[in-house]
Parts: C-alpha cells; structure tokens; sequence
C-alpha cells in the first residue's frame, strides 16, 4: 500500500508557509506517494487547492492526521494535532526539540515517529536538506529590508543636482547563512557594509561578498558550525572593539542564534546609548533573548536615538519562496527512503539517526535528552 502523505494548513497564527509545493507534489507522485492537502494549506504562499494536481483535498485537519503515514509541518504541531495523529505516524518539520519537553512527551504517547529538521546533521551530503540554513537565508534578507525602510537614509550613494548623498552604513554582527545574506543584500541596495562574527573563518566569505571585516582579535572556533561561549576576558575585548564600529554605522544588523540556547547578548547598553541619533537595529535574535540590550521580539522601541527592532516570522514574511526552498529541503530529506510507493526509513542512515527525536515512544535523540536533564 502507498504511503500517504499529509499536508496541514498551519495552524501558528500569522505562518504563512506551506510544507509543500506543487512542482514538489507530482515528484511525490511519480515516487508512487499519495498526497493528502488541507484545503487552503497553501493559501499563504499563493497556491490554490487545484495546484496541487494528483492530491486529494481534505476538509479538515483532524480527518488529515488520522490517515496520513508522513506529515510534512513547517510549525511544530499542537498537542491536540498531535494526539489526533495516528500511531506509527511520521512527522518531519520544525519541531522546538531544545525548549518544548511537553511537545516531546506527547509525541512519544502518541507513538509518533519525528523527525526534527533543526537536529538534520551539518555534514556536506546533508546541506540540500538545512532548513535551518534555507530559512536563514529568507531571514537575513528581510532583516536588511526592515532597517532600510525604517532607516532616515539612503543606503547607495546618490547623485542629484545639488550635490552627492554619501551612502549609509551598515553593519552585519554574525556571518552564518542568515548574517552573509543581510550582507550581500545591503551590498546590493549600494550601502558600505562591514561585518563581523567571532569565527575567524569567516572573514574571508565576509571580504567576497565586498564587505570590510571587522576584527576584535577573539577568536571563538567552535564545533558543528558554532561558535564557543566566549570567556569573560574575550567578551570584554570583544566590546571594546566592536563598539567603534556600532558607534559608526547607521544600521545595525544582528544575526547571532544558536538553536537551543539562549541568543548571546552581543551589543551591550553603553553600546547602544553610543550610536548615533537616527540608528536603525534590526535584532534577528531577539525571539531567543536578543544580540541587543533592550531589544523585545516582536516590538520596535526606542531606546536613546536608536530604533530597536524584534521581528518575528521573518522567513513567513516571504512565503513564496521561502515555502519552496522549505518544501525542496524536506523532498531531499525523505525522498531517498520513498520506494515503490512505501515508506522504507534506513534507520541506520546517519542522517536518519542524527535528525530522529522520537519513535516507539521513546526520546530516542540523546543530546536532547541530556539537554531536558534526562527527565522527558
């Protein structure tokens, strides 16, 4: 019997992303899949139900999960979409596995098999499948469009009859996926960019994007593409440093998240009350606790004569895209295991073991594990 493939409309207020995709939905077909799609599940991101061609559409969400085998999610899943699963089920999405220990405990009562895309492995056979950096990228982008609608400046050089504008200053602080494509798109609208991130590996991708680097002298090399807790002696070089050039930009632009842990404050008080008057932050990190000293996810304030911006939903801010880059990612994830029309998970694949959170009711993933105090 073909697996069923099941795709819920979101449920999380304002998500207007989709699990799936219609070039995606035939190649799931031509694997021998079937496909299960709420109605509106891609309102969001401008696809119509009919788009999808060879799904079935169902009517409701519960209907959906209790006959889907695999479950593509963008959002983790409610409690009560979980317990309306059925047992055995696969689900693959976002799952929060670092902060949501009752969302783990209702995935093993339910006997759901999960698969978290924020635990995907980062090995080079795996970067198609990186949510995480896809997302990203959608994040960095629009950070760059928030500070340059709210900044009072222009960012390129502007010639007109009078005179020149000279062009604003932008500064990138973090220089993963979502901080060299707030660089290359400030770049792009003509502002003079400078960056930095506590990883010194990265001043090289930095300089080709045509961004100055920033150098503090710290060096905070960490494993699996994250950098180390810096030491309190580092931290304090670091600030003394990095506020020349916070001091000297006129937007600021903060991209440092490591998941499951709070986000490092990077930008302290002084710092701020030390920017110029007129100052654009974007704090991409303020959901995890913030970069930027009195920065609030969700708010825009004002603190001195800066503006402080927490945005939220970024990547949902750009649904089009970001649905397909998404969709492709999963498609790369589970398309190998899908044979004949079955669902044939290589439990002993290294991306399979590394990404898996649950199955037979248990918390099969040990980091995560340790991380909740072994008490899930």
């Amino acid at each position: 019997m073909s697996v069923l493939i099941g795709i819920p409309r979101e449920s999380k207020a304002g998500e207007r992303r989709v699990a799936l995709v219609p070039d995606l939905a035939k190649k799931y077909t031509n694997l021998g899949a079937g496909l299960l799609v709420e109605g509106g599940a891609g309102e969001g991101s401008s696809i119509k139900d009919e788009d999808f061609l060879g799904a079935e559409i169902v009517g409701d969400a519960k209907s959906l999960f209790g006959r889907a085998d695999l479950i593509l999610k963008v959002t983790p899943p409610t409690i009560q979409e979980i317990a309306a699963m059925k047992r055995g089920a696969v689900l693959l999405g976002y799952l929060q596995p670092w902060q949501e220990t009752e969302r783990i405990k209702a995935l093993m009562a339910a006997g759901v098999e999960s698969y978290a895309v924020e635990l995907i492995p980062r090995i080079s056979r795996a970067q198609s499948m990186d949510a995480l950096s896809s997302q990203g990228a959608v994040a960095g982008y629009q950070c760059v469009l928030i500070a340059a609608g709210l900044c009072p400046k222009f960012f390129p050089m502007l010639t007109y009859a009078a005179g020149t504008i000279r062009p604003a200053r932008v500064l990138v602080i973090g220089a993963g996926v979502a901080g060299l494509q707030a660089i290359a798109t400030a770049k792009r609208l003509g502002a003079i960019v400078e960056a930095y991130d506590v990883r010194p590996e990265t001043k090289e991708q930095v300089e080709s994007l045509g961004a100055k680097f920033v150098d503090t002298g710290v060096s905070a090399a960490g494993t699996g593409g994250y950098a180390r807790e810096l030491t309190d002696e580092e931290k304090r070089q670091q600030a003394e440093k990095l506020g020349k050039a916070v001091a000297g930009c006129d937007v600021l632009i903060t991209t440092a998240a490591v998941p499951g842990r709070r986000s490092p404050l990077i930008i302290t008080e002084p710092m701020v009350a030390g920017m110029k008057n007129g100052a654009v932050v974007v704090d991409m990190a303020a959901e995890g606790g913030g970069n930027v000293a009195g920065s609030k996810p969700g708010e825009t304030v004002k603190i001195g004569g800066a503006t402080i911006v927490g945005p939220l939903d970024l990547s949902s801010r750009m649904p089009v895209h970001a649905s397909e880059m998404y969709a492709k990612n999963l498609f790369n994830f589970i398309s190998p295991f899908i044979k004949e029309g079955k669902l044939e998970l290589d439990r002993s694949d290294e991306v399979i073991a590394g990404s898996c959170l649950t199955r037979e009711g248990e918390l099969v993933h040990e980091a995560v594990r340790k991380a909740h105090g072994g008490k899930v």
